[in-house]
């Protein structure tokens, strides 16, 4: 299969397709909130209706993602990020799932829980990814090495390279808060 990495980046396109990639990202959030209403509220035929339409713009936002080179074509770093991240996550989601309760809205808070748990299995899922291929690790000789402060994604090369809108691809943090590893 021909690889589609990165056609659109550095080249007049590459904000039109930035901007159709957030948008479908967006609607992937708008939908799957549409189908929480709409189950809530008995209409469980939309609510079906509305998380396909959920899962196709993920599979867009995933397509223009992959155009303007967001995410590394050699993944697997990024994989090992992501699975300390999720294994991460589940504690974080379970600590604001604690305030939930504690501001009194048990409902969401229980949801949440069961979400943080979600975070931790997608990270043991990540981790036997990473043991069944077991992707060689990239030391990155005589490359700076810059490091997200927010969720520990690792960028190699010059960060400064990068358009004055970059952000970290797992949590949206500006290029100006990475620190360079020492």
């Amino acid at each position: 299969m021909e690889s589609l990495h990165g056609l659109t980046k550095g080249t007049e396109l590459e904000p039109m397709v930035k901007a159709i990639m957030t948008a479908e990202a967006n609607g992937t959030m708008m939908y799957y909130a549409l189908a929480r209403l709409a189950e809530e509220q008995g209409f469980s035929d939309a609510a079906k209706d509305f998380i396909e339409a959920a899962n196709q713009e993920a599979v867009h936002a995933g397509f223009y993602a992959t155009l303007n080179g967001k995410y590394p074509k050699d993944f697997w770093e990024l994989v090992r990020t992501v699975q300390k991240a999720e294994i991460g996550g589940e504690a974080q989601v379970k600590a604001m799932a604690d305030k939930v309760r504690a501001a009194g809205f048990a409902a969401a808070a229980d949801e949440m829980e069961v979400f943080a748990k979600q975070e931790g299995h997608h990270g043991v899922v990540l981790e036997k990814l990473l043991e069944k291929y077991k992707p060689e690790k990239a030391e990155p000789t005589g490359q700076k090495v810059y490091v997200c402060p927010v969720c520990g994604y690792e960028y190699v090369g010059d960060i400064n390279a990068e358009p004055d809108d970059y952000v970290c691809p797992l949590c949206n943090q500006p290029k100006s808060a990475f620190k360079e590893k020492e």
